[in-house]
């Protein structure tokens, strides 16, 4: 269970040799968190008060350091998680970032690195600047006409195709935050909301000077790499004198607008900064968040851009090894708080079921991109080899009680033939008498428990000959009578083994339908991941779609005819990929229940997979 943190911790810093690292603490913290992560970054040029939205954020007016000076107080990138306030079973991750542009430091690489890592982490990007969005505020933000130099989507490059609609759906919201406002939100005479004052700042001017190239190639970088973009104005917080003890006021203190418009922020990324994912809608959990972020880091440190493709392949490498040992625990646990040999097949059964569908759940959450499913099949294979192990040490625990059963109840008749008690003329019937009791008796005591016909097939078959020694010395039984008592031994012998048979048969068939059912377990709630992962990749194409047929829309109302003819070959193109992969949905989901139902015979003896019905209806529950 996550504990929230009492303060922020370093997540990413500089070493000694200045090369950016993962903080080990940041790390071990994220590793524990198996939910998943709505990531807020806020980044923006120092001393502009981006720390003091994260503390607000966090539900605490301390934590990440606000800073009183002109000097940049926040260095690398800080972390606070905290459960989310809105999404129960989520955890919010904060990330504050050092303040970039600051003149003592004076490493424009370096800053660069920090926005990129922000905003490769994030689910949500604020970007939070001081006084007005205008020419100027846009060059600053100069690191946004930089993103595909140090950022790319896939491995290869695709020649000439336009590339924005990648990194839209893989890049976070963005907000810009504007600090200090004092400008009446008006245009042409009109009131106009935050957000629309965002859009006009960033309106294209027609030209193809180099003057007229460098005022858009901002604006036009936020317009396509951001499909969703949002705009809040902060008046002052406080009077001058006020500012640089931010940490010590009261909301009493603080202007009364300032704090609507933070309550206002707060509420919206609460509500509506989603949890954190990569390409196809695959969402991350804390551990796999630090293993993006190590990843990142690791190729900045080799000189490498990071590649969100070569990512998503190292992340799916790390966090599936991880999800397979992590379920095999969560199985392990759950058997042995429950397991008390011995135990009849069924409650064995169901409580190998329920522990089952435990582990799947913990690897379903923490597995990534097991698009053939090796590592489900590994964890597939471990638990049926685990279930075996526990249906072998069941048995041999319920022989055992069997077995001192039935010693406790025959040992007298033991007694007897030790003391030769039936060697004498009607000894016979004494004998089989006495058998015929201790059984029944024994039947009453076992009939319940496992294993319990085998252990008395085995002692009749050991008591057989001597049944028959006595059967042959006793003098007052005829041939006849003989010959047919013979014939009553051999044949309650053999209906002693049918029943032992039976018995294992039982124990056969209840592994198997054990079998069935861990086949079909994996197949519905992998299936269901799927379709979650499938709903959520649909609805990143059509936020980017939407945002596309918005941004041609726009490039029409301003003039530019030729961009928008251009976006409209990218337009159709999307929509071709959207009906492609609806089309192909339906047979990669075939194809995942195949994979599982093959790999189930190659390490289940005798199992057959049912698939056709049972794919049938729970595809009709599905989709």
């Amino acid at each position: 269970m996550f504990k929230a943190m009492d303060a922020p911790v370093c997540l990413i810093s500089s070493d000694s040799n200045g090369q950016l690292c993962v903080a080990k603490e940041a790390k071990q913290i994220l590793d524990e968190i198996t939910q998943p992560v709505v990531v807020v970054s806020v980044v923006g040029l120092y001393r502009t008060g981006k720390s003091y939205l994260m503390n607000r954020l966090a539900g605490h007016q301390t934590g990440f350091a606000l800073g009183s000076t002109i000097e940049s107080k926040t260095k690398g990138i800080w972390m606070w998680c905290v459960p989310h306030p809105n999404k129960p079973g989520h955890i919010l991750v904060l990330l504050d970032t050092e303040g970039l542009g600051d003149v003592h430091k004076g490493d424009e690489k370096h800053d660069t690195w920090i926005f990129c890592l922000a905003l490769l982490l994030s689910s949500t990007l604020v970007y939070n600047s001081l006084s007005v969005i205008d020419n100027n505020a846009l060059e600053k933000l100069h690191y946004v006409t930089e993103l595909t130099e140090h950022i790319r989507v896939k491995a290869q490059r695709g020649g000439d195709d336009d590339e924005s609609a990648e990194f839209m759906r893989v890049f976070p919201s963005f907000i810009w935050s504007v600090r200090d406002f004092t400008l009446k939100l008006e245009k042409d005479g009109k009131v106009i909301t935050a957000d629309e004052y965002l859009e006009s700042a960033l309106e294209l001017k027609p030209g193809n000077s180099p003057k007229v190239e460098k005022f858009n190639l901002p604006r036009r970088c936020l317009r396509h790499f951001f499909a969703e973009r949002r705009c809040f104005v902060f008046p002052r917080p406080a009077k001058d004198d006020d500012l640089s003890r931010m940490e010590e006021l009261s909301e009493t203190d603080l202007d009364a607008r300032f704090l609507e418009r933070a309550d206002d922020f707060c509420s919206y990324v609460f509500n509506n900064a989603k949890p954190k994912t990569l390409t196809g809608g695959r969402i991350l959990i804390g551990s796999a968040l630090a293993c993006l972020a190590e990843v990142y880091v690791g190729a900045i440190r080799n000189g490498e851009v990071p590649c969100l493709e070569n990512a998503v392949v190292t992340l799916a490498q790390i966090q599936n090894e991880r999800a397979v040992e992590q379920a095999l625990q969560v199985y392990q646990s759950s058997i042995y708080e429950t397991v008390c040999f011995p135990l009849a097949p069924s409650e064995l059964s169901d409580i190998h079921i329920n522990a089952e569908k435990a582990a799947i759940d913990a690897f379903i959450s923490t597995s990534f991109n097991d698009t053939e499913q090796k590592a489900q099949m590994k964890l597939m294979k471990e638990i049926q080899t685990l279930y075996q192990e526990l249906c072998g040490q069941n048995q041999q625990e319920c022989l055992n009680v069997c077995k001192v059963t039935l010693t406790e109840i025959f040992s007298p008749l033991d007694e007897d033939i030790n003391d030769g008690k039936f060697m004498l003329s009607g000894g016979y019937k004494a004998y089989r008498d006495k058998l015929q009791s201790l059984t029944n008796e024994y039947k009453a005591r076992t009939h319940k428990q496992l294993m319990s016909e085998e252990v008395l097939s085995e002692y009749l078959k050991e008591k057989d000959q001597f049944g028959k020694t006595i059967l042959l010395s006793d003098q007052c039984l005829t041939e006849a009578e003989r010959n047919k008592e013979v014939e009553h031994l051999q044949k309650a012998l053999l209906e002693q083994k049918n029943k032992s048979l039976e018995e294992m048969n039982k124990i056969q068939e209840q592994v198997f339908k054990d079998q069935q059912k861990t086949y079909e377990q994996n197949v519905a709630q992998l299936l269901e991941h799927m379709k979650q992962e499938s709903e959520r990749a649909k609805a990143d194409n059509e936020r980017v779609l939407e945002a596309k047929l918005k941004e041609q829309k726009a490039l029409l109302e301003e003039g530019f005819k030729d961009r928008a003819d251009r976006m409209n070959r990218e337009i159709e193109r999307l929509k071709g990929e959207m009906k492609t992969e609806d089309e192909s949905k339906q047979s990669t989901f075939s194809k995942v229940v195949d994979t599982l139902g093959t790999a189930a015979t190659m390490f289940v003896p005798g199992f057959i997979p049912k698939a056709v019905g049972f794919v049938a209806s729970l595809f009709s529950r599905l989709f």
